[in-house]
């Protein structure tokens, strides 16, 4: 199958993460089905009027690809990201369909041992850590599973909602990555464009990457 002919299936695709990764998916050229739990307000081609966990594995069944882009910043709804990625990653289980999870920066090491993490460090904001811990969570919970395609992609530290889209990034690894500036940030709009990359490009398959500006 041709990359361009590609399913896609954006989870929380009405949150501002996932209403990016649909548009630039759609201007590609890709078959993009909205997951959302109310009118669909993306450039999705399709949409798909469920709450996440109420998904079965049939729904996910046609798609190549699905996109996690559940968030959450309340003690009520950042349970959601760990939850989520959890339950999609059951759903396509044992299937050829690739589970792309929007993760967190916190979980990003900060040593060459991989003994430390960002959130572990002494500038990490207090009331950040619980949705930290709940993106971690689920990083080490897909990390567990080899019948599972998934990638999970952390942005820099500075995740700009509003930032400007360059066009440009530096795909990095498990390390908090600099940019030319020594800055740890990308925009929101650059990271929605990674994603798509990653999609396309198939690669890095069980495995954790991160995205920070040039």
């Amino acid at each position: 199958m041709s990359q361009k002919n590609l399913k896609i299936a954006v989870v929380a695709a009405n949150g501002r993460v996932g209403t990016l990764v649909v548009k630039e998916a759609v201007e590609r050229g890709f078959d993009v089905t909205a997951v959302v739990r109310s009118e669909n307000k993306t450039a999705a081609q399709h949409a798909l009027v469920r709450d996440a966990l109420d998904l079965t594995a049939s729904d996910l069944a046609d798609f190549d690809v699905v996109v996690d882009a559940a968030g959450g910043w309340t003690p009520e709804t950042i349970p959601a990201i760990t939850n989520v990625a959890t339950y999609l990653a059951d759903c396509v289980a044992g299937t050829s369909t690739r589970l792309i999870v929007v993760g967190g920066a916190g979980s990003l090491f900060v040593n060459p041992e991989h003994t430390a993490t960002v959130d572990q460090g002494p500038d990490f904001p207090e009331d950040w850590k619980p949705l930290s811990a709940a993106h971690g969570a689920a990083l080490a919970n897909l990390r567990q599973r080899a019948n599972v395609n998934w990638t999970y992609v952390s942005p820099a530290a500075d995740f700009q909602a509003d930032g400007a889209r360059t066009g440009e990034y530096t795909l990095a690894g498990e390390e908090l990555a600099l940019n030319s500036k020594g800055e740890s940030t990308v925009s929101y709009a650059d990271y929605a464009i990674a994603i798509v990359d990653l999609i396309e490009s198939g690669e890095h398959v069980r495995e954790r990457v991160s995205v920070v500006s040039k």
